[in-house]
């Protein structure tokens, strides 16, 4: 769960950093209908509008490898308001850390080299957690 409470200077405060997820994907539900996520679209941050009782699915890292780079994990971040508290609840979802994380056999097939090496969740996870310096992580994980 997250809670960001008003701020009198919001241009100040970053709600959440900008970020990609490295799940298969999120799910997020906005309690309430104060805006504060924002995705990276064109350069730009764009409000994603909260709906009553919508949830967002957050296609993270592990969705873009298995499409082999057709779909991209968007880059998103949450800003605070100025006069609103907002509140969300967010949840990971993981295969087995066994799985194998690699570019989809029906995608190679059609003619598509592979883009990303295949591992397993576990060692995606290792790759995550004990970063490369200087090397963005998507960048670890391609062929």
């Amino acid at each position: 769960m997250n809670y960001y409470p008003p701020c009198p200077q919001p241009e100040r405060v970053t709600g959440l950093t900008p970020h990609v997820d490295i799940p298969g994907f999120a799910l997020l539900l906005d309690c309430g209908d104060t805006p504060g996520l924002q995705v990276l679209k064109d350069g730009r941050w764009i409000f994603v509008e909260p709906l009553d009782g919508a949830v967002v699915v957050d296609m993270g890292r592990i969705t873009e490898i298995l499409s082999n780079g057709l779909y991209k994990a968007p880059e998103h971040r949450a800003v605070v308001s100025k006069s609103k508290e907002r509140r969300s609840i967010v949840t990971f979802c993981y295969p087995a850390l066994s799985f194998k994380v690699g570019p989809a056999m029906e995608l190679i097939k059609l003619g598509s080299p592979p883009l990303y090496k295949t591992v397993t969740v576990e060692e995606y996870l290792g790759c995550f957690f004990n970063p490369k310096p200087d090397v963005p992580f998507i960048d670890t994980m391609k062929i």
